[in-house]
């Protein structure tokens, strides 16, 4: 017997490893194994597939050890790697790699770390797993070749697999978020005053804990609790009773109380209930009626409703219906910043059956939630792309809302796949429906709702029958300063902010540019501050007095004189969030100012946090990029402003146009979500422009029908498919002759549709030289297959060329 087994390395092919007889019983389909590739790498692979052809160019070796007894992953979650790693041209070990939690993921390189909690009790150990924690306990960390000298064997997984387990240590990955296993404090009556005579002599006639008023309080405040609650921790016990540690200690002291640590669940769970308070508007109704109507013709059912049109209870209504008969529900949003507003209102009405899933858990809280999936007990999952690959065993419906957002698309690293069109694959493994949902659909998804793909349904009144905002732009080329900078905050603006903040009532302000200045240039010969390792301006950030790379990262102190002619005179041009911020403060000093960006929304539940803030009223002006945009709902906004459009709108980008109309709709759908109406105003030095005017009129279907022409006259999506392949290399005449040489090899029997090689608008970033090659395809799946392995037979032929060989190139399937 054979096994094809997935391993987490970019291999172009996945490798085969024999399946040694006395294992032949025991192996599935999504179990891992331990293997051996090279002279002494080993790695924790799943295998893919079992079979009985022996590969016939090499001597397979033999599978060390079987590290499960039943599959880690699923036959439907094998096909969605496959199909990623086809579509997207990366390997499927790259998939995995992404996929699993650290912890599904060893291989040689991994270090194994010694747990402080679990103390040394090593009861509970077999010999081998003795050993190892022995090893541990005295080094702290050992890396898997020390832990082989250790057991004086090489086949070591098994142990380390049950020490991680046993929870005796953890894998050197999962420490990257620092993590600590949840503990929790639990007050418990010592033994002997179980009995109620006893207790009752002591509450009664004990002198000491008379005296002791406080303590008597604290230990009638526990009795209480105890009998309400039935379990009482120390953190619930002090606050209950305003009592301090020292009283608490005391009772301890007294043998009264004992305090007892225990391990508790990361994920607090509610219990699981279904309540929807809520019955659905007429409007509502029928689009709900049509949904159901649209999914027993199509698989995937696009809801174009307005923004504020209730999309978000017709999701409730859906995921009710699932779960009802015993199906499992994706519901994907673009950001984790909107995980935090939407999970409060699904688990109001689904309680425990619903879980989140995103990038800023730890290691730990991942295998946690995947296991909870694997064995059906959480029924709803609400997260960002990666929720895709959690393993599902009954998945009835996957939501897909605000579908158009580029952040579905994963950019760095590999695979760079769009959870939306993953989802939707991934949904036919299992025949479930999917709803995409957006008040500003992208061009390919409307064109395939209008063309009859997929199911259309739209929702074009708001909730409550609340009319859109009306939005009034303003022409800033008629109020230029003296120094010729950027308008931030028009006269008109800062007078609307004044009477909404006169009302009580809340602005939100959207700029795209975060920091302070996003580029300083020199008054009297034009230079400007470059980093040193790519071809971009540096923004300067006030708050850490650094001037910031937005693209490698690298930080450098401000610059106050030129570099090239050594004036002091700079002048900043343009404005990032930090700036505006600031200007606030001093136009506004009465107003609780509050700034929502990358810089200042770091932690795992910072989103929240800052969300909550607002929802709770307690800021006045919330200044933001994006994130401000996606999806939230606010009762009290009453005033949106955006700063900048030109910003939007001057970028050589196709989708340009259909990018500024999204994002500007996007922000004016946060105001007058309530009883009032709300008002957007928008600075612009182009009044006139047609997207602006289309964003004016809130009129997606003119703006759709208008790129959709100009789409088909320059060959761009949804007519073609595009294919990105982006070339670096240290050196600029390298990556030049590269690319040059890469295109010439298939411009024969490509050369309709290629586009370049070209630099990039920034063609150097990290210190590595940049080169785009752009193949524009028709819509033809047999001819997008055949491409794809053209481009990658040509890549194996560049490589083989030695001047060539470190050049790396990255191809990009439909790219965003």
């Amino acid at each position: 017997m054979y096994a094809e087994v997935i391993i987490p390395l970019a291999l172009p092919k996945n490798y085969t490893w024999s399946v040694p007889a006395a294992m032949q019983d025991k192996v599935h389909p999504g179990c891992r194994v331990e293997v051996n590739l090279g002279k002494n790498k080993k790695y924790a692979g799943i295998i893919k597939r079992l079979h009985h052809d022996k590969p016939e160019f090499f001597e397979p070796k033999e599978v060390l050890n079987l590290l499960d007894a039943e599959p880690v992953v699923f036959e439907q979650q094998l096909k969605l790697w496959e199909w990623i790693a086809s579509y997207y041209m990366c390997s499927e070990g790259e998939v995995m790699a992404a996929a699993l939690p650290a912890h599904f993921k060893l291989s040689s390189e991994t270090i194994v770390i010694w747990n402080e909690e679990y103390g040394e009790d090593f009861s509970a150990l077999d010999h081998d797993e003795y050993l190892v924690a022995e090893a541990l306990l005295i080094k702290k960390e050992l890396r898997l070749n020390e832990v082989q000298q250790v057991l004086d064997s090489s086949h070591v997984y098994p142990v380390i697999n049950r020490l991680i387990q046993k929870r005796v240590c953890y894998v050197w990955e999962a420490l990257k978020q620092t993590y600590n296993p949840k503990k929790e404090t639990y007050i418990i009556l010592s033994p002997e005053y179980d009995n109620e005579d006893v207790l009752s002599e002591l509450l009664n006639n004990d002198k000491k804990l008379q005296r002791a008023e406080k303590q008597m309080e604290l230990l009638l405040s526990y009795l209480h609790l105890l009998k309400t609650e039935g379990e009482v921790t120390k953190p619930g016990l002090l606050k209950k009773s305003g009592a301090s540690d020292a009283q608490l200690k005391g009772l301890i002291d007294k043998k009264i109380l004992r305090a007892e640590k225990r391990q508790v669940d990361r994920l607090q769970f509610l219990p699981r209930d279904v309540k929807i308070d809520f019955t659905l508007s007429t409007a509502q109704q029928k689009a709900f009626d049509e949904i159901q109507q649209a999914f027993t013709r199509k698989p995937v059912c696009l809801l174009h409703g307005v923004t504020s049109s209730g999309k978000t209870q017709l999701y409730i209504r859906q995921i009710e219906t699932m779960i009802r008969q015993g199906k499992q529900v994706l519901y994907m949003l673009p950001e984790i910043a909107l995980t935090s507003q939407i999970i409060r209102r699904l688990q109001k009405h689904f309680g425990g059956y619903i879980g989140i899933y995103h990038s800023k858990f730890s290691q730990n809280e991942r295998v946690e939630i995947w296991n909870k999936v694997k064995t059906g007990e959480l029924k709803v999952i609400l997260g960002a792309r990666s929720s895709i690959f959690l393993p599902y065993t009954d998945l009835g419906l996957i939501i897909c809302d605000e579908e158009h957002d580029p952040s579905f698309k994963q950019q760095e690293p590999s695979p760079r796949y769009n959870g939306r069109d993953a989802a939707v694959y991934y949904a036919s493994c299992f025949g479930a429906q999917v709803l995409l949902g957006s008040a500003t659909p992208s061009q390919e998804t409307y064109f395939n709702a209008v063309s009859g793909k997929y199911g259309l349904v739209e929702l074009n009144d708001r909730y409550g029958d609340v009319q859109l905002p009306p939005i009034e732009l303003i022409d800033t080329r008629k109020l230029m300063q003296k120094d010729r900078a950027k308008i931030m905050i028009s006269p008109k603006l800062a007078e609307a902010i004044q009477e909404v903040l006169d009302r009580k009532r809340q602005v939100i302000l959207f700029q795209n540019r975060r920091g302070y200045d996003p580029y300083q240039v020199c008054t009297v010969c034009g230079w400007i501050p470059q980093c040193k390792h790519c071809d971009v301006s540096l923004t300067y950030h006030k708050l850490s007095n650094k001037l910031v790379c937005h693209y490698c990262g690298t930080s450098y102190p401000p610059v106050h004189t030129c570099a090239a002619c050594g004036s002091d005179r700079f002048s900043q041009r343009n404005f990032g969030t930090e700036k505006i911020e600031e200007q606030l403060q001093e136009q506004f000093p009465e107003a609780k100012i509050a700034r929502m960006d990358v810089d200042t929304v770091r932690g795992k539940h910072a989103h929240d946090a800052m969300i909550q803030q607002f929802e709770q009223a307690r800021v006045d002006i919330l200044v933001g990029t994006q994130m401000v945009v996606k999806g939230l709902d606010f009762d009290n906004v009453d005033l949106v402003g955006i700063l900048d459009a030109d910003g939007l709108l001057h970028f050589a980008d196709f989708r340009v146009n259909e990018r500024a109309f999204q994002l500007m709709e996007q922000v004016s759908g946060r105001a007058g979500r309530k009883e009032a109406t709300g008002k957007v105003l928008i600075q612009t030095s182009n009044p006139t422009d047609r997207t602006l005017m289309r964003v004016q009129q809130h009129d997606y279907k003119s703006m759709f029908a208008e790129e959709l022409e100009k789409r088909k006259q320059f060959a761009y999506p949804p007519f073609t498919r595009l294919i990105r392949l982006t070339f670096r290399h240290k050196f600029k005449e390298v990556v030049e002759a590269a690319s040059n040489h890469y295109a010439n090899a298939l411009k024969p029997k490509y050369g309709n549709w290629l586009v370049g090689p070209a630099e990039p608008v920034i063609n150097r970033i990290r210190n590595q030289y940049l080169m785009e090659l752009l193949i524009k395809l028709p819509r033809d799946s047999k001819m997008m297959l055949q491409c794809k392995a053209d481009l990658l037979d040509q890549m194996a032929i560049l490589h083989q060329n030695k001047k060539m060989v470190s050049v790396v190139i990255v191809p990009d399937v439909d790219l965003i």
